[in-house]
């Protein structure tokens, strides 16, 4: 459960958009990292009392080495500006029942302008659309996409498997002038756009963000025991059926190492197995990059070949993609590994991107 703590605000250090970190010095004159999210609780100043929420950062969770900010109890932000007692700015409640649930405009109720479009959408055209089960391959995807396709444009899919607010990611932050705009869906908000499911999601980048790809990932973190089905990004699989049942074009971003120390993670992961060999109904492209180390290459095959009855395995030409990886305006790392230390990782997601570009044609 909550292990709270409270607190002095001694420091504010870095910022991005809707997130503030800053030291706070507790009762014992320790002191933590913490984050605040303003549009929740307000925006803290050296001073202020604040009371958090540290149960993960102490058991060493992922929460990125924060403890949360629950509240500026003494000093509590102002109301909305619009009426509480209506919904003309939206009703979609997100992180339902939980003591910080924000009330939004979903892109689709009845006070949206973009209402009378998404009622009557029926489909998404064709769109591609890459899955993938790390946040980490965002950047990398959308490197792929752009490294053939500099002007298309891109929207990102925030599912709820992971952070839910946007705000936490610095590495969206640092994308959103790549990107069409950002969709988050289910418990997931802090978006451009807000979405009940993934595919009021889906249809929202395609009518309203009139996205060319859709990259669909859960946020930063992620929440796994070790076993087969315990894992949030085992949900890439049922995005697949979503993006097929739409008229989309899923095109899957496997998970590749021969870094990672996990042998379950090494070739193909077998998150990456499961959600595609086994949640994912539909077909969908996986995408091999070629040019990969032969013994990595042959177990990659090897762990595919009983995918390969319903999906449609393509390999994808990897020239250039390495410059596209460098160049990306935010830093790769997935697992405490940047990009040379996982390589064939980084290099599988921009192969996913590359692909999705050249079905966007």
């Amino acid at each position: 459960m909550v292990r709270w703590r409270a607190g002095t605000v001694t420091a504010l250090r870095r910022e991005w958009t809707g997130a503030i970190e800053l030291d706070v010095t507790l009762a014992d004159g320790t002191t933590m990292r913490a984050l605040a999210y303003p549009h929740l609780v307000g925006r803290p100043s050296p001073g202020d009392r604040v009371l958090l929420n540290a149960g993960a950062l102490l058991m060493g969770l992922g929460t990125g080495g924060y403890a949360l900010v629950v509240a500026l109890p003494d000093r509590l932000p102002p109301d909305p500006p619009q009426a509480g007692d209506t919904r003309d700015a939206g009703h979609l409640v997100k992180a339902r029942y939980t003591p910080l649930q924000p009330i939004l405009l979903g892109v689709d109720e009845e006070a949206s302008p973009h209402r009378e479009v998404l009622a009557a959408a029926e489909d998404i055209a064709g769109l591609p659309v890459v899955t993938a089960d790390l946040h980490s391959a965002l950047p990398a995807i959308l490197a792929g996409i752009h490294a053939d396709a500099p002007d298309a444009r891109v929207a990102y899919l925030l599912t709820d498997g992971g952070a839910l607010p946007a705000w936490f990611s610095r590495a969206l932050d640092g994308l959103r002038g790549r990107l069409a705009g950002t969709v988050s869906v289910g418990q997931a908000f802090g978006g451009d756009l807000e979405a009940t499911t993934v595919h009021s999601g889906l249809l929202a980048a395609r009518h309203v963000l009139a996205a060319d790809v859709v990259i669909c990932a859960q946020g930063p973190g992620n929440l796994g025991t070790g076993t087969r089905w315990g894992y949030s990004g085992v949900a890439v699989g049922e995005a697949v059926n979503a993006v097929a049942a739409l008229g989309g074009k899923p095109v899957g971003s496997l998970r590749i190492s021969d870094a990672d120390p996990r042998p379950r993670h090494r070739g193909v992961s077998h998150h990456s197995l499961t959600a595609y060999g086994r949640v994912a109904l539909a077909p969908a492209d996986l995408v091999v990059p070629d040019d990969l180390p032969a013994a990595l290459a042959d177990d990659i095959d090897a762990a595919l070949a009983p995918l390969a009855g319903r999906h449609r395995i393509v390999r994808v030409p990897t020239d250039g993609l390495d410059a596209a990886l460098r160049a990306s305006p935010v830093p790769l790392s997935t697992m405490g590994r940047g990009l040379d230390a996982d390589h064939a990782y980084f290099l599988a997601a921009a192969a996913a991107g590359r692909h999705a570009a050249a079905l966007a044609r």
